[in-house]
């Protein structure tokens, strides 16, 4: 289960399940809602119970389920509206072309369309279709509208089809599918919406630098702290950017990534996304030094020894620092093996960093590669802050919290897009 979706919990979420093979998948994700503590209410349409019984989704959500306008009524008030105002989400999955194009055109004549139309809470749809009706220019065209209405749309995943055809327009893992929907919902203005508005540039990963077309240097960077950082920066509702060198990590939800490799293509990205953004951070493993000349072709194995001749690689911490304004954020990480203050205090000086967050790689539970860390947070007034064994998840909270205290008033878009 994410990190994020506990955001739900004691929250109301409406699940609309519409006439698809997938709505099997519904019922795990109406089990996996209860699980973290959110009130599940279902609405089946008509297709939907063909595939599904109603009994199925009563008994794991806990409440009644609504099948039609005119049943008895199980809510206070007149039904659809009673479910619609008391939605904090709304999420359709899985989502027919059927159902998608109601939505777009306004039409109301079941339960489920007529509660979309109500609702003022946040909606997401999960595509579930053939690859040929998702790709229909008719389908795109509503799935575009939905978009511009402000709605959420998760492009469905690739694989074999229940049709017997391998292509795009299969539904999302539920897991997949949950975190999509609560960062969506968090970022219309969720339990923590601290960052609405606010446009965060983060960086993790490892940079390698070349020898050869088939070796390079590389280092011991997971990217899991810069990955955990994005995340739960696009939860509060930052518009995230991530640049992460290679990981095995997968991309975070609601989040731009940018791929790269080496530090001139992670330089390029950060330069480029720089100027517009609130905030900086980089927890990025970015290489020191690089081979001076690149062989073109394979070094063969020959002798006995090899020298390489290094140089220094950018340093683009340093230089963000030299651009940084005074309505910018710039956050750096110093991974230590000794004297860690001292060195970190150093490099806070030097980048003219707002803060640095520290930590000594070789204490258990805070190296590289694992899903803990301890840190020391290190601001540019002297004050410090420890902080003992606790998850990246956890201390990606505690860095954002500490970026969104120090950032100014929210500065007019035009004005920030300037530059």
């Amino acid at each position: 289960m994410t990190a994020n979706a506990a955001a739900l919990k004691g929250k109301n979420v409406i699940l609309g399940v519409t006439g698809g093979i997938a709505a099997y998948k519904a019922v795990e994700l109406a089990s996996r809602l209860r699980k973290i503590g959110a009130e599940v209410h279902v609405i089946m349409t008509r297709g939907a119970q063909s595939f599904v019984t109603e009994l199925t989704f009563r008994e794991i959500s806990g409440h009644p389920v609504s099948t039609g306008m005119w049943e008895k009524v199980s809510h206070w008030q007149v039904e659809h509206i009673a479910l619609a105002r008391l939605a904090d989400l709304v999420l359709v999955a899985p989502a027919t072309a059927n159902i998608i194009a109601k939505a777009a055109h306004g039409l109301a004549d079941d339960m489920l369309t007529t509660v979309l139309l109500a609702t003022e809470a946040p909606i997401c749809f999960a595509p579930a279709m053939n690859s040929v009706m998702w790709e229909n220019p008719l389908t795109q065209r509503n799935i575009k509208i939905l978009r511009e209405l402000g709605y959420h749309v998760i492009t469905p995943a690739s694989g074999h089809l229940a049709c017997g055809v391998e292509g795009v327009g299969r539904l999302p893992e539920p897991e997949a599918i949950l975190e999509e929907a609560v960062n969506f919902a968090l970022a219309r203005g969720g339990v923590n919406n601290t960052l609405t508005g606010r446009k965060i540039l983060v960086t993790a990963g490892g940079t390698i630098a070349p020898i050869d077309p088939v070796r390079f240097i590389a280092n011991r960077s997971s990217g899991k702290m810069g990955y955990a950082i994005a995340r739960e920066a696009a939860r509060r509702g930052a518009e995230t950017v991530l640049v992460s060198g290679p990981t095995a990590l997968p991309e975070p939800v609601g989040v731009k990534t940018v791929q790269v490799e080496t530090t001139e293509e992670m330089r390029a990205a950060v330069l480029k996304g720089f100027p517009t953004a609130d905030a900086v951070i980089k927890a990025a493993a970015v290489a020191d030094y690089v081979v001076k000349e690149v062989a073109a072709q394979k070094i063969k194995k020959t002798a006995d020894e090899w020298c390489l001749e290094l140089k220094k690689a950018p340093d683009i911490l340093w230089e963000l620092g030299q651009k940084k304004k005074p309505w910018q954020v710039l956050v750096g990480f110093a991974a230590e093996t000794e004297s860690l203050v001292e060195y970190a205090k150093a490099k806070l000086a030097e980048k003219n960093l707002d803060f640095i967050v520290a930590n000594d790689v070789t204490r258990p539970g805070a190296g590289f590669n694992t899903d803990t860390n301890i840190a020391q947070l290190i601001f540019r007034d002297g004050k410090r802050e420890e902080h003992p064994l606790l998850t990246k998840e956890a201390l990606a909270e505690i860095i954002l919290d500490r970026v969104a205290s120090l950032l100014p008033p929210k500065r007019k878009l035009q004005d920030r897009e300037k530059g």
